[in-house]
């Protein structure tokens, strides 16, 4: 009988070491999808500058053939509105750049609570190996029983007066 007490409890606690060990592994594992995640992100929002450059380019070029064309000098408001594409073109691809910052930083975020996660799994499953071997180890016919004397009662009941 103690031997299957004894084989009940190493697997109580083998289970709950093995618990926290994988559920610390998927957390992790998470994290690091959250993180090739945030470079996806990153990557995709490179190119998409990258794309948003060219069409900025290829409109101050045609901006720029039109006010030559129509023997406008490129001076005054020709200039003026050249300037305001260009501001503008920079304040889209601030834009983008801040995009993908606070969705890299949400990821990043979501990476570190999943690490957070996965420690305390396994934390928690230490010291549930610890209450699995104190459960095993803890015997209720020996424990101290608060509330009652070391001593026997009194013979015939409580009394007043006396040792008794």
């Amino acid at each position: 009988m103690c031997t299957l007490a004894l084989l009940g409890t190493v697997l109580s606690v083998g289970g709950a070491l093995a618990e926290g060990q994988q559920q610390k592994q998927m957390a992790d594992y998470q994290a690091k999808a959250y993180e090739q995640q945030a470079q996806a992100d990153a990557q995709s929002a490179a190119f998409e500058q990258s794309q948003e450059r060219r069409r900025q380019d290829l409109l101050q070029a045609q901006a720029r053939a039109q006010a030559g064309a129509s023997g406008v000098g490129i001076s005054g408001s020709p200039t003026e509105v050249l300037a305001a594409n260009a501001r503008q073109g920079q304040l889209d691809l601030k834009a983008l750049q801040y995009g993908s910052q606070l969705r890299r930083n949400n990821l990043a975020t979501q990476a570190a609570i999943s690490r957070f996660t996965g420690r305390q799994a396994a934390t928690a499953s230490i010291f549930k190996v610890g209450g699995n071997l104190m459960s095993a180890l803890y015997d209720p016919a020996k424990a101290v029983k608060f509330g009652k004397g070391a001593f026997p009662p009194a013979p015939g009941g409580f009394s007043t007066g006396g040792l008794y």
